[in-house]
């Protein structure tokens, strides 16, 4: 998924915000194909960072106006399947900038619905709706986890199916609680927004590790404020 356009190639931290935004899916939305596909034993990316509006001067949809700074900002990157990636920039006056932009906000609509993004009357009500899946998550941590004994031998059965249950059970499992817990975010006590936030770059360096070849250098911790957040204690990070 790597980028060399200079100044417009996005940052890391913009490169980890674009995988969360598209949640591991092309974000085209009429090809929604995975980003991640299995290939004999391994796992490999398809993914490309596209630039919307072109990172030279003379490239696809460029608008001369812009920096380059500004061209590898998160707001002028799609993450794309490299069909589509080829695609749009063969033929630019068949994928203009706008509807690129489109794309974009039409795939976080998408999977605001995916994830059950839902405004809520009530703490609890928003509480009961991701209790199951932090409870899950800490299940799978528990019975899978990295700390057990397994963890001198990352070739064991038990390590590859740590590393399948964080793919298919605790990275969708975040994603969810994150939707939820943003689309609620007025019930929020100040501690329980920074907890969430906390909560964000964890989910995001997992994304980054388990999913994409980006290097993590220091991975964050799951903030123990998640297992009080919207209960009446509240959840400090």
């Amino acid at each position: 998924m790597s980028c060399s356009r200079g100044a417009a190639a996005p940052d890391r931290n913009t490169a980890l915000r674009l995988f969360a935004a598209s949640a591991g899916y092309c974000q085209n939305p009429s090809c929604y194909n995975s980003l991640f596909v299995e290939a004999g034993t391994a796992r490999v990316h398809i993914a490309e960072m596209a630039h919307i509006l072109a990172a030279r001067d003379h490239g696809p949809r460029a608008d001369a106006s812009l920096s380059e700074v500004e061209r590898g900002e998160f707001d002028n990157l799609i993450l794309l399947c490299a069909n589509c990636h080829t695609k749009i920039d063969k033929a630019p006056e068949q994928f203009p900038n706008q509807l690129i932009f489109q794309w974009k906000r039409d795939h976080q609509l998408h999977l605001d619905q995916m994830f059950g993004a839902t405004a809520l009357s009530t703490r609890a009500e928003v509480r009961s709706l991701i209790e199951p899946l932090l409870l899950e998550n800490r299940v799978v941590f528990e019975e899978f986890g990295p700390d057990l004994s397994y963890r001198e031998n990352p070739e064991s059965e038990m390590a590859s199916a740590w590393r399948r249950k964080m793919r298919e059970r605790i990275i969708p499992n975040n994603r969810r609680i994150l939707v939820r817990l943003d689309a609620n975010r007025r019930h929020l006590t100040s501690d329980e927004a920074r907890t969430l936030e906390l909560f964000r770059q964890h989910m995001h360096d997992l994304e980054a590790r388990h999913l994409t070849d980006l290097t993590v250098e220091a991975q964050r911790h799951f903030p123990e404020g998640m297992n009080k957040i919207m209960t009446n204690g509240g959840g400090d990070a």
